[in-house]
C-alpha cells in the first residue's frame, strides 16, 4: 500500500485559492491544502492518491503535505480558451477521499501579486546577486542544485519586502521577512539546519542547510512571509513560493 493507514492520522485536502490572469491572456490556478494531521508531515506519491484530472494525473502538485493549512503552495496554468472547463484535485489518505474543483469562476479571481486596498506586494527572492528575482506564487522551477546523500547542501537565499502593511498590523513583532523551507517532493526524507533561517538586515541574506537521506529528484520549497503572516489574513495576498529542484546523488 502507498499510503500507511496510523490510526493517528487524518484526512487531507486541496484548497482551492483562486485564479489571475497572466499578460498572456492564459491563466493561474492557485491551489494549496489543509493537512489535518496537525502533529506530522504526509507522503502521498502522485497515483492512484494523489492526483488532477483531465490531462493528469500529474499536474506539480506537491507530494509532502505538511500539517496543517498551506496557502498558495502551487499554481497550474491553463490556456486562454479554458472557459467553464474545471481541473479537480483527488487526495485519497486515511480512508478518506476527497475531490475540489478548480475552475475560472468570477467570485474566485485573486490578487496576489498586488492587494488590491494597500497596494502591498509580496516579497521578493532571489537565489543569486545575478540573476532576476522571484515574486508571488511558484510558476515551475526557478532554481536547480545537485548534492550527495547525508552530506548538508547550503540553501542562500536573498529577499526584501516593500514595506507596506496594513496599519491595524503596523506594531506586530518580528522581521519584515519570515524564510521557511520545506520539502515539496522527493523519495526520502530532508532535515534543514533551520528552517526559518534569520534574514540578516546587513543584505537581506538567509542562510541553511538541507541534508538528504536518500538519493534521487528533490523538490524543496522556500516560502517568504512579509507581515501579512500565512494567508496574507484571507486576501491570497502576499507571499512568495519558490521550489527549487535538487539532484541528490549516492554516496560515492
Amino acid at each position: 500500500d502507498q499510503v500507511s493507514q496510523d490510526a493517528d492520522r487524518k484526512s487531507i485536502t486541496a484548497a482551492y485559492e483562486g485564479w489571475y490572469r497572466n499578460q498572456d491572456g492564459t491563466y493561474n490556478l492557485l491551489v494549496g491544502y489543509f493537512n489535518r494531521n496537525l502533529e506530522k508531515a504526509v507522503d502521498i506519491p502522485v497515483g492512484a492518491y494523489n492526483y488532477i484530472e483531465p490531462a493528469g494525473p500529474d499536474k506539480g502538485q506537491p507530494t509532502h503535505f505538511l500539517p496543517g493549512r498551506q496557502w498558495g503552495v502551487f499554481t497550474i496554468t491553463v490556456p486562454a480558451n479554458f472557459g467553464n472547463s474545471a481541473l479537480v484535485w483527488t487526495l485519497s489518505f486515511d480512508g478518506e477521499t476527497t475531490k475540489v474543483p478548480m475552475r475560472l469562476a468570477p467570485r474566485w479571481e485573486v490578487s496576489p501579486l498586488r492587494e488590491a486596498t494597500l497596494g502591498n506586494t509580496p516579497p521578493g527572492v532571489w537565489f543569486s546577486r545575478n540573476t532576476a528575482h522571484h515574486q508571488g506564487p511558484p510558476r515551475g522551477i526557478v532554481h536547480v542544485m545537485e548534492t550527495t546523500v547525508f552530506e548538508p547542501m547550503t540553501l542562500k537565499i536573498w529577499t526584501n519586502d516593500d514595506g507596506v502593511i496594513d496599519p491595524y498590523r503596523r506594531f506586530r513583532p518580528g522581521p519584515p521577512v519570515i524564510i521557511t523551507w520545506s520539502k515539496f517532493r522527493g523519495p526520502g526524507g530532508v532535515t534543514f539546519s533551520k528552517k526559518r533561517p534569520p534574514v540578516r538586515k546587513m543584505d537581506g541574506s538567509a542562510t541553511t542547510t538541507a541534508t538528504f537521506s536518500q538519493p534521487g529528484e528533490y523538490i524543496l520549497r522556500v516560502q517568504a512571509n512579509d507581515l501579512t503572516r500565512d494567508g496574507g489574513g484571507g486576501t491570497q495576498c502576499c507571499w512568495t513560493n519558490a521550489l527549487v529542484s535538487v539532484l541528490v546523488h549516492p554516496k560515492r
